[in-house]
């Protein structure tokens, strides 16, 4: 379990794309563009992280126009995408943003995220995420990627850091 001091030194959230911040499926169009489903919710709460102050972004072995388009909407921090060694790139972004891996929640959905969900301070797994997760994840959602699991993982970040009632005032005006 997850205790709320490991909670409140989180500055950095890491979501994986495919299966994490999708539901996992992906659609082609006839001229080849890729279709890939989010959750409008998921969506919004990444946006209200970053306006808490947090440092938020994506670390994805796929390497799509889908895959950075969204990240840069939502004015993330930072994108990675067609990393294909994912420890590696975590660790760049360590070096890049000087931080510790103590300070990063990272949350996949697959045996690829493994890795970086031993490393990271706080390793969490989708709902459906696959049961090999279960060995080195401290928290699992209820919620299934693509499908509010994001949300879950932010509200309760920003109750424990007590950012959530600075960030919901302008909300309840």
């Amino acid at each position: 379990m997850i205790s709320s001091a490991d909670l409140q030194k989180i500055t950095t959230l890491i979501f994986d794309v495919d299966g994490t911040l999708t539901d996992g499926r992906n659609a082609y169009l006839s001229n080849g563009e890729e279709i890939k489903f989010f959750d409008h919710h998921d969506m919004h709460w990444l946006k209200m992280a970053v306006r808490a102050g947090l440092r938020v972004g994506t670390l994805s072995a796929a390497d799509s126009p889908v895959n950075r388009r969204v990240p840069e909407m939502l004015n993330l921090t930072f994108a990675v995408c067609g990393a294909k060694d994912k420890l590696e790139a975590f660790e760049a972004l360590l070096e890049k943003y000087g931080i510790s891996a103590e300070e990063c929640l990272y949350m996949g959905d697959d045996i690829v995220d493994m890795p970086v969900l031993k490393r990271a301070g706080i390793g969490v797994a989708t709902g459906d995420a696959v049961s090999e997760l279960d060995e080195v994840v401290k928290w699992r959602t209820n919620a299934p990627g693509g499908r509010g699991a994001a949300k879950e993982v932010i509200t309760r970040v920003l109750k424990e850091k007590k950012l959530f009632d600075t960030i919901m005032e302008r909300y309840r005006r």
